[in-house]
């Protein structure tokens, strides 16, 4: 049996193992995907390995089995966790990721709360054909002005497309409603759709501002919740909710 904790933020679901400095290297691809996937483990989005330390660290695997190297819903739910494993009551932790060292702030009230966090400086790349932007936020991004004509069909060929040419990325379809409020679907590498992306959330409100369609804080509908992004320069935070879920025992194989 592995016991893990199941925890959701803006409907990113992630599965949360809470392991002490120096345990023993435990999970695979295989055994990630496995545990993520929808009908024969348990289900999730991803799978997040924490290893307690100063800092905390955390790695992310995709629902196939795959790592990616930031979560921006990921890393709150992570943080979360570790407070619930450890009955801490901080509001601030370092977490040490691919996407390099990440300050999350937290506030809890029972199984809810809302977190922030710094998600570093976003970095552009020349966008392609048919794309409003390229932005990295520690991960790969994709931005697309949306058309309602479009089928999801459709959305998902063009995101395995725009994901092939620049070596894998999520890929967000974005809908401009007024300079503080945008609306977007991803579609994740290693996923598929999901109902939330905080990463893409920030290179989607990077990429518009850029583009004259939006401001610095930005509210961010996702198809799961609302997060909202502030920018500042090129530094950006990443504010939204986090929920736990349940205690799981995997039978692992």
């Amino acid at each position: 049996m592995r016991a893990l904790q199941k925890w959701q933020g803006a409907g990113n679901d992630f599965l949360v193992d809470v392991q002490g400095n120096g345990a023993t290297p435990w999970w695979t691809p295989t055994l990630a995907r496995e545990v993520c996937h929808r009908a024969f483990g348990v289900g999730a989005d991803g799978l997040l390995v924490a290893t307690l330390g100063d800092p905390v660290s955390m790695v992310l695997y995709n629902a196939d089995g795959s790592t990616a190297e930031m979560s921006g819903n990921g890393i709150r739910c992570l943080a979360a966790a570790v407070r619930r494993a450890t009955r801490a009551n901080w509001s601030e932790l370092d977490v040490a990721t691919e996407a390099g060292l990440r300050r999350v702030f937290l506030t809890m009230e029972g199984s809810r709360g809302e977190g922030s966090v710094a998600m570093g400086e976003v970095i552009f790349s020349p966008p392609l054909e048919g794309t409003l932007g390229v932005a990295h936020v520690g991960n790969p991004h994709v931005v697309v002005l949306d058309d309602p004509a479009w089928s999801v069909a459709e959305r998902e060929t063009m995101a395995a497309h725009w994901s092939g040419a620049v070596g894998g990325a999520n890929v967000e379809f974005i809908s401009v409603r007024d300079p503080r409020r945008l609306v977007l679907t991803v579609f994740e590498r290693g996923v598929g759709w999901t109902l939330a992306c905080g990463t893409g959330s920030v290179a989607s409100a990077a990429v518009a501002r850029r583009a004259g369609l939006t401001g610095d804080d930005v509210a961010v509908v996702n198809p799961g919740g609302e997060l909202r992004v502030i920018l500042d320069g090129l530094a950006a935070t990443l504010q939204g909710p986090v929920e736990f879920i349940a205690d799981v025992e995997w039978n692992a194989p």
